[in-house]
Formats: C-alpha cells, structure tokens, sequence
C-alpha cells in the first residue's frame, strides 16, 4: 500500500496515517513504523517525524499470526455473507474485538468460528476483518471484511465517504433544537478525561458532519427519537455531537446522566439501523437495514414516528 502526502501540513507521521487507516490505531501505527513496516521516501522513520508535500509511504502490513483467544461457537444474526464479506447486526453489548477486560465473548471470537479463520488480516491479530467498529451498547450494522481486497476496498469507502451511507437511530434525553439541523464542529480528546471525547477550536481534532432529525418526541419522558445520517466517521461522534446540542443519548454512561423515569431501557440507545456500500470486488450498490430493537418500541409507536418509517423503512 502507498500514500502521497497531497498537504504540506507538518502533521505527526503517526497521526497523519491514524486520520486516513481507520482500521489501525494510532499505537499500531506506532508499532508499524518502529518495525520499519511503514517507510517515507524509501526510508525508515519515527512516528513523531513531520509529514511532507510529496512525500511517498510504503506500508507493508505483516502477515497475521494466529490469535490468542479462540474461535467461539457465539451466535449472529447475519444479513449478507459472500466470500469478500459479512454484513451482520451487532447485538447491545457485545463488545467488537478483544481488549484487556474483554478476552473473549467479542465479535471478533464469533466471526473467527463463524468464518473458519477465513478473515483479512490487515487489522492485525485483534481485529482480523474488523474496518469499523460499533461501541459495545451500539446494536445494529456492521460489515466486516473476510478479504484483503475487500478489508482495503471498504476501508478507502469509510475514509473517502462518497460511496458509504450510514443512518443511526438514537433516543434523546431532551429534544434538539432546532429540531433538524447539521452540526459541523471538530471532535478530539477531551482535554482532562481521556475516556471522553469533545467539540474542540480548529486545528485541533477532526472535522466531523452530522445531519439529525427529530422524528417523534415523548413528553412524558422528556426524550425524542432521533434519526442521524453520519459523513464523518469520528469517535462517538454522535454522542458528542447531540451532547453538544445540549441533548445526551439516554442511556449513555459517558456524556449523560442517570435517567429515573420508570421503564425506559437502561443501556445506551444508538442503533446503526442502515448501512450501504459499494461491493469491494462487484462493485454493484449494496444496501441493509438492521432490524430496530425492541426496547425502541415507545417511540416507534409515537405518531411523527410511524409516519416517518412507512416511507423510509425499507
């Protein structure tokens, strides 16, 4: 794989790579280039070295080793599955890959039961398959990559977001005001809590796009569904972002508050109801809808609701 530094903007070697290969993090990355994986101009680097106009990255990715945790026989709801990919729905709190705390019982020791080991390994041993994640109480779509062609395919497609179209249903505590808008702020690391993220001054974080709209609002709970369409891909975005609009996801142990209304669920309510792609080989357009959990019910029976998904449900 190469890139072509297009900017001459002095940016961090490992952090100008972690904004444009969504599928490694920055400390692999790091890793990547200690191990002269990742050459500039032909030459070994540090990850703290600047990034030129012209510049040539080589990245040659290691072949993966055989992981630690084994396959386990854990049960998916599988949309689609060819020999490039699975598109699946992610159950709440199933957590995606292995981390310290999370060994086993991940997406990933299901996928690699499920796929017999047939998943790309450019994610590296942790995250074979794994292009994008969903955070552990987020249900819904995801599409993982069983090639290499289709792990770098579908990558470029969640970088460049010309192709990839990804729509969540989230429920509010409050509603948004104005009741559809498009937010458009940078997000990076939250200056004090490194757990959290947040709406940072330019240059620092990312640029990050959000349109929502409020389909139905419950004033009884003082809550609201809402529909959001994502063109960036930063972390918690949307959770950042409606926070921001002073509007925490319910549910959400972060960037909300405990909410003691009787019934309403308990986890975070963010489901990535639709996702569509072009195929990484066939290149034919390929669209899926996960079906919206029950626990979502109180406000898909709300009238601005049923009205709004007898025309987008497809």
């Amino acid at each position: 794989m190469e890139l072509r530094v297009d900017v001459s903007s002095g940016e961090r070697l490992d952090a100008y790579l972690a904004g444009r290969l969504a599928e490694l993090s920055r400390s692999r990355i790091q890793t990547l280039i200690r191990e002269q994986y990742i050459l500039v101009n032909g030459e070994p680097a540090k990850p703290r070295d600047a990034v030129r106009e012209g510049d040539r990255i080589e990245i040659a990715l290691p072949e993966a080793v055989p992981l630690e945790a084994a396959p386990q026989d854990i049960p998916l709801d599988i949309l689609h599955e060819d020999d490039d990919i699975v598109v699946l729905d992610k159950t709440p709190g199933m957590v995606v890959h292995p981390a310290p705390g999370n060994p086993d019982g991940t997406l990933v020791n299901a996928l690699l039961h499920h796929c017999q080991g047939k998943l790309s390994g450019i994610g590296g041993v942790e995250r074979p398959g794994i292009v994008h994640r969903l955070d552990k109480d987020t249900s819904g779509c995801m599409v993982v990559a069983k090639s290499d062609r289709a792990h770098q395919s579908l990558v470029a497609q969640f970088s460049e977001r010309s192709t990839m179209e990804k729509i969540y249903l989230a429920v509010t505590r409050g509603t948004p005001s104005p009741p559809a808008d498009t937010v458009f702020t940078h997000i990076g690391r939250h200056p004090v809590n490194r757990q959290k993220m947040a709406v940072v001054n330019p240059p620092g974080g990312k640029p990050a796009i959000t349109d929502y709209e409020t389909l139905a609002t419950d004033p009884l709970s003082e809550t609201a569904l809402v529909c959001c369409h994502l063109h960036t891909g930063r972390t918690h975005q949307i959770r950042v972002h409606l926070h921001h609009r002073g509007c925490p996801l319910l549910g959400d142990p972060i960037y909300g508050k405990p909410v003691k209304f009787p019934g309403l669920p308990d986890r975070l309510m963010l489901h990535a109801w639709r996702l569509a792609f072009d195929h990484p080989v066939s290149r034919a357009r390929m669209a899926f809808a996960a079906p919206i959990p029950s626990d979502f019910g109180r406000w898909l029976r709300l009238p601005g609701a049923v009205a709004w998904m007898e025309t987008h449900h497809p």
